[in-house]
């Protein structure tokens, strides 16, 4: 990731949209300008942001469509939300490319010279969502620019205003999600995507009792294999047990993400090329996204991004064992709701250091301030973000660049 200026002038928080399949199809990135008097630089800020989300070469320029469960309606990318209008008319007047979708609020909808700005955006390609419900009904010409509408869910008064006849209904995306219960209640609604994390689920109950998938058991042990050194013929054996879980393996440390300059074909050739304690954070993915529930995977997403980007917060401040617990711990912290059982009796069995333990049993130790940043990044709290970073002395350009170079990463990771 570049040195971009532009990322000490903004905070960055991001979230999924949800499909009704559960699968994440775009990130939304909330953009703060961090100087209420300062207007960022929209070019740089763009510029900066084709890092993580290139422009396809020769992309073709489609008009925006509704949202459709059964197609890509939503095309997998970032959907930016900008708070603040300034920054908002400066983003539209550098003219991002179709690549970007753009959320825009309602209230800001019924001046002329926006909405003939928006227009051109439009008519480029650019996909826009308008944001919150508008306090006058919007004319044809208008409700014609956007292909998707994000509603909170205490707002959401489908049904109460029929659309004129002639005129289409845009569809919703519903903001506010926190548990599976809202995701599921959204989807019964009639929403077509829902913006948000299932992160206030219950936590698991103990079960007195240890049910293990067998591919997670095979992940688990192959860990504990590397953990202790084992002889390669011994892991190779264990992993041939599940071939499937070799195929993922191997997807994972032939990624762009992963930086090697040849193919790795087998376990040995990683094992040789990698070293054991390198290989063991890779196992430690794999086993977070062995959970086979469809509402499992709105987790994953956030499990392989929290690893990524703890990993990078520490990433000049640290050596390379502690960067890797520090990926282990935010690839696990999760792993309690991907899972079903409390980390009680989870890290009875799943070998982790004692650190990386003590944040996520205890919820204390050296790695729980960097936990708490990631949980202020995921719930696009500026203050949150801004108190969180000053008690580990971080900057907000390091906080920034970690944020992209974490989301860069994931993105090839997810192929």
């Amino acid at each position: 990731m570049q040195d971009h200026p532009v990322l000490g002038q903004v905070a960055l928080g991001y979230s999924p949209i949800i499909d009704r399949q559960r699968a994440v199809v775009a990130t939304r990135l909330t953009i703060f300008p961090e100087r209420p008097d300062v207007v960022p630089d929209a070019h740089a800020l763009l510029q900066a942001l084709d890092e993580v989300w290139p422009a396809p070469e020769g992309e073709a320029r489609p008009a925006p469509r509704p949202f459709d469960p059964g197609a890509a309606g939503l095309r997998p990318g970032v959907s930016l939300n900008l708070a603040g209008e300034q920054l908002l008319d400066a983003v539209v007047a550098a003219s991002p490319g179709t690549h970007l979708m753009l959320e825009v609020p309602a209230f800001m909808t019924s001046d002329a010279a926006r909405s003939a700005r928006l227009r051109q955006l439009r008519e480029a390609g650019t996909v826009l969502l308008i944001k919150g419900r508008p306090l006058v009904p919007l004319t044809p010409e208008v409700l014609v620019l956007f292909g998707h509408s994000i509603v909170e869910a205490g707002d959401d008064r489908r049904g109460a205003t029929p659309a004129p006849p002639g005129v289409r209904q845009v569809t919703t995306v519903q903001a506010g999600a926190r548990t599976s219960a809202d995701i599921e209640a959204a989807f019964q609604r009639g929403s077509v995507a829902v913006l948000g994390w299932p992160a206030d689920d219950a936590p698991p109950p103990p079960s007195g009792r240890a049910v293990v998938p067998s591919d997670v058991k095979i992940v688990m042990e192959l860990i504990n294999g590397v953990e202790a050194e084992a002889p390669m013929a011994v892991l190779e054996g264990v992993l041939r047990r599940d071939p499937t879980l070799a195929f993922r393996l191997l997807r994972y440390l032939n990624s762009p993400a992963f930086g090697l300059s040849v193919e790795i074909n087998s376990f040995s050739q990683a094992l040789m090329l990698l070293g054991y304690q390198r290989l063991k954070r890779w196992l430690s993915l794999l086993l977070a996204s062995s959970s086979k529930g469809v509402n499992a995977r709105p987790v994953m997403y956030s499990a392989l991004r929290r690893g990524l980007l703890m990993e990078e917060f520490c990433r000049d401040q640290a050596d390379a064992e502690m960067r890797g617990e520090m990926f282990i711990c935010g690839v696990f912290s999760l792993l309690d709701k991907l899972l079903h059982q409390p980390f009680s009796e989870l890290l009875s069995s799943v070998p982790v250091p004692e650190r990386v333990q003590q944040a996520l049993r205890d919820e204390g130790g050296p790695y729980q301030p960097y936990l708490n940043l990631v949980r202020a990044v995921e719930s696009e709290s500026v203050l949150d973000i801004r108190e969180q970073a000053e008690r580990l002395f971080l900057s907000t350009t390091a906080v920034n660049r970690a944020v992209l170079t974490a989301l860069r990463a994931a993105r090839q990771l997810d192929g």
